[in-house]
């Protein structure tokens, strides 16, 4: 475990740890839908999607998790892998990389750096492994604030991609 700002201590995060990612996925459907954004992640609750409790037990089996906790309690959530989803429209790149498939932080600790924290956790990690690429994929509808959050964190926007209706954004991060 390492020690980061508030009190955030990230680990290595398990199965036993989805039940917790859950929540906070649920938990940040609810609080995009009020503030108008149900267009990103829709209205209905992730662990109530199909396939999305076999997606979260997945992410926490067969890749790398993180869990950020304050006081012993999971404040957020990180999930590395080798490359995007297979599911995306997003070609892997061309040299080893990590990728984040997931971050989440629990909306009641906002304001904390729980996602910076977990984003240099996931830089800290990829250059422990000798990787010299870090990218992510996010939303870039609305005003474009998850873009500018990943770009406030070190991330340079690459390519723009449609799921469907569904804005995207890759973003890529050297790390040395």
């Amino acid at each position: 475990m390492n020690d980061t700002t508030h009190g955030i201590r990230i680990r290595p995060g398990s199965l036993a740890d989805a039940p917790a990612i859950l929540d906070m996925l649920d938990a940040a459907v609810v609080w995009m839908n009020g503030r108008g954004n149900t267009e990103q992640w829709g209205t209905t609750p992730y662990s109530q999607k199909p396939g999305g409790v076999a997606r979260v037990e997945r992410y926490t089996t067969e890749n790398a998790p993180y869990i950020a906790e304050l006081d012993g309690r999971p404040v957020g959530a990180l999930v590395l892998d080798s490359g995007p989803s297979p599911q995306m429209p997003i070609a892997s790149a061309e040299e080893p990389e990590r990728y984040v498939r997931l971050l989440v932080s629990d909306r009641r600790y906002a304001g904390l750096g729980i996602g910076a924290a977990l984003l240099a956790h996931a830089a800290e990690e990829t250059r422990r492994a000798g990787v010299g690429l870090l990218r992510v994929d996010c939303w870039a509808g609305g005003g474009g604030e998850l873009v500018a959050f990943y770009e406030r964190n070190g991330f340079t926007p690459t390519d723009r991609f449609l799921f469907g209706s569904w804005p995207g954004q890759v973003l890529a991060m050297r790390v040395g």
